[in-house]
């Protein structure tokens, strides 16, 4: 496993992060606890030490501290998050701040989120959504500064809107955040345009999300790819969506020349090219896909040219809405 530093806290990530949300059975359905322990173990062993939650995630946290507890010798970083207060995704314009995340919420979220984990303090605390207008109001910045006074929290990050990089520039320019969680993937390349480069002039963290388009991006949706009941999924892939995902998977599995079973492997390393990321979280719910994405931690960065061939393949558009 390879490791990069997360911005300027002095904190190093490996490159192949953990993402727990799956695991939670909330939102995701067929995820078997046992297994997700095992495949928690696994990722451990194999030198994964950052797993982001949520305080939204079911039963995520509770599955992460018990592992972590247990694996109190390998120093695995947490990350979770705090839900806006108003229960609003993604955050619109002409909030006050004082009504998603006010400085008793946070408080009384992560309060929460210790108790369910087992954890006595989290790497990482997250607003789970977030609106630049947010930047100097509110009491929210004073209230993480305490909890980092307290020792309850290392690092303040925001996991910023849906395909809106755009939604957190400011916050990012103004030193008030240690890391950012974005969607960055081959369809989503938006980030790159002015985030990432942001980011690395400043000394923020970058934790990537959404690297394989929920699944998009492994070339297992086609145009007959259905979910169950219950699963965001179904909403995610709805009507033409699947059929429009197996076409555009497949003209890049074209274009780079690829067999269709190693786009998930290059759709990763597109993420791991860009050195403005710390890391990256696809979901894991199987020591099967945690070992295959593990592997990809081998500093071979996709080339030049294979970069120039999936720049053309940006595809705007937002399923969750």
């Amino acid at each position: 496993m390879r490791y990069r530093e997360l911005g300027r806290s002095g904190l190093s990530v490996s490159e192949i992060g953990y993402g727990a949300w799956g695991i939670g059975a909330s939102g995701w359905v067929g995820a078997s606890e046992d297994e997700s322990v095992r495949a928690l173990h696994r990722a451990i062993d194999l030198g994964v030490n950052f797993i982001d939650t949520a305080r939204g995630y079911g039963e995520s946290e509770r599955i992460v501290g018990q592992v972590v507890r247990e694996r109190a010798g390998d120093q695995v970083l947490v990350a979770t998050k705090v839900p806006p207060k108003n229960r609003i995704w993604p955050a619109p314009d002409g909030l006050d701040p004082a009504e998603a995340f006010p400085g008793a919420h946070i408080r009384a979220s992560l309060e929460t989120s210790l108790r369910a984990s087992g954890l006595e303090h989290f790497d990482v605390l997250q607003f789970h959504v977030w609106n630049d207008e947010w930047v100097g109001r509110g009491d929210w910045l004073e209230t993480v500064a305490e909890l980092k006074r307290e020792g309850k929290i290392r690092l303040f990050g925001v996991s910023i809107n849906d395909h809106r990089p755009d939604t957190a520039l400011a916050l990012v320019r103004s030193g008030a955040v240690d890391s950012v969680q974005v969607i960055y993937n081959i369809f989503d390349q938006s980030p790159a345009d002015e985030l990432l480069p942001a980011c690395e002039e400043h000394g923020v963290g970058v934790i990537v999300r959404v690297a394989l388009d929920e699944g998009g991006l492994t070339g297992r949706i086609t145009a007959g790819t259905t979910f169950p009941e219950g699963d965001f999924r179904s909403r995610y892939f709805r009507g033409d969506r699947p059929a429009q995902v197996e076409r555009r998977v497949a003209a890049i599995v074209a274009d780079l020349g690829i067999a269709p079973d190693e786009i998930a492997e290059n759709a990763l390393r597109f993420v791991l090219s860009s050195p403005a990321v710390s890391t990256v979280i696809p979901g894991m719910r199987t020591v099967r896909n945690v070992e295959r994405n593990t592997a990809l931690s081998d500093g071979r960065p996709l080339t030049a040219d294979q970069l120039a061939v999936l720049a053309e393949h940006r595809w705007p558009r937002n399923f969750y809405s």
